[in-house]
């Protein structure tokens, strides 16, 4: 049977069809042309609910489907949700759903739906097979947060969406909604061997990076961290790191870590293969531990990897634990490379930062519910410990230096 393209869009965009919409459906949703790739004024009423939005429709009007793609994204980033369906609805519309145009077709309806879910409001049926024609992860993905949210059964919704993030860059929302749905029903998908069995012990060591020419205020902390006592402390520059990775994982590490695009992205690479040597603390040069209760946090961890989340679910890369060796930080690795090698481009959190984090604990809970178990266990632990633990301590130095997120 084939399903006209835009059908399931009818009652947002009011497409021609034979029955006609009622006096009170004419009000709420304007008709709007099959063919027409301008906005109608009932959406305009909608991006105009956000300045950002606002500003950009002013600017640029909504003539393409990357014009529609930036302004559900802009709303989506704000957290107009049901706006930011119905513009991701109208991106898919007017989408030539040919699989060399991108963003593809399915990554907007997936959009539009989880953004539906975010809403309150309930996707139908017919638009996830429409996804499900196109992505069958996709579709799986959106049911599966749906029986997640409606307070369903956590465990069937992991398996309902399988790893549908590998459709995903890694660290893109997947990784934190999947993340979320393991932590509140099913943490023990992250544990290793049984409790009766000793677990091994993530080393008192703590790195750092910095690649070259501190400033003052990061020099002091290299030197507070050094004091600790009962803690070894090291700190990598540029040069030392280059030869401490090539020494370490040959020509090609150093080579990926010399041509990273900002230093935070160099970090990045070389924190993942340091603690997978060494086990260990990786702490970013611009965080402190808070204080002594934060040390006797550190020291009584009994998990081997012990990582620490964002307010909306991100794992922190900059300050974490594991022991030599780990599961998660091989997993870590896999990422780095495909992602060095495949998407050079790739925003950095996504490429080298905590994304691969994310992915990396997805992966062992999805093996673990498949029966394929690690004997090295995770404990994750919310933003509020981290605040309690970590002390991000003015930095002059961003005011004046480039940020990664420009890259």
């Amino acid at each position: 049977m084939t399903i006209p393209p835009y059908a399931f869009f009818a009652d947002t965009f009011n497409v021609k069809q034979e029955k006609q919409p009622t006096e009170k459906e004419q009000s709420v949703e304007p008709a709007i042309d099959a063919d027409s790739q301008e906005i109608t004024d009932f959406e305009v009423r909608q991006i105009e609910v956000d300045p950002q939005a606002k500003a950009y429709y002013r600017e640029h009007g909504v003539k393409n489907v990357h014009d529609a793609f930036t302004l559900a994204n802009i709303l989506h980033t704000n957290r107009r949700t049901r706006e930011a369906a119905t513009i991701y609805g109208l991106a898919f519309r007017i989408h030539p759903k040919r699989t060399d145009h991108y963003p593809l077709a399915q990554s907007l309806l997936q959009a539009r739906l989880l953004c539906m879910l975010k809403s309150g409001e309930e996707p139908s049926p017919h638009e996830i097979a429409i996804l499900r024609a196109l992505n069958i992860p996709f579709a799986n993905y959106i049911e599966g947060i749906s029986m997640a949210w409606k307070g369903g059964d956590g465990r069937a919704a992991l398996r309902h969406i399988r790893n549908a993030y590998e459709e995903f860059h890694t660290g893109e929302e997947i990784d934190s909604l999947y993340l979320e749905i393991v932590l509140k029903s099913a943490p023990e998908l992250l544990q290793g061997k049984s409790h009766t069995e000793q677990n091994q012990q993530i080393p008192r060591k703590i790195f750092m990076y910095w690649d070259q020419n501190p400033p003052e205020e990061i020099a002091r902390n290299f030197e507070f961290h050094k004091n600790i006592p009962g803690f070894e402390f090291k700190a990598f520059d540029k040069h030392e790191a280059a030869e401490w990775l090539y020494s370490n994982y040959g020509v090609e590490a150093r080579g990926l870590f010399l041509n990273a695009r900002h230093p935070a992205e160099a970090a990045d690479f070389l924190r993942v293969h340091v603690t997978q040597v060494y086990g260990g603390w990786w702490l970013d040069a611009d965080i402190r531990i808070r204080d002594e209760e934060a040390l006797r946090f550190m020291a009584s961890q009994t998990a081997e990897n012990v990582f620490l989340l964002t307010y909306n679910g991100v794992v922190h890369n900059d300050f974490y634990g594991t022991i030599p060796d780990s599961s998660v930080g091989a997993d870590c690795l896999l990422s780095l490379y495909r992602n060095c090698y495949l998407h050079h481009g790739l925003f950095i959190a996504y490429k080298t930062g905590p994304g691969v984090f994310n992915r990396a604990l997805n992966r062992k809970a999805w093996r673990s519910l498949q029966g394929f178990k690690t004997t090295d266990a995770v404990q994750v632990y919310n933003h509020e410990v981290f605040d309690k633990v970590i002390d991000q301590f003015d930095t002059p130095y961003k005011a004046i230096l480039p940020s990664w997120h420009s890259v």
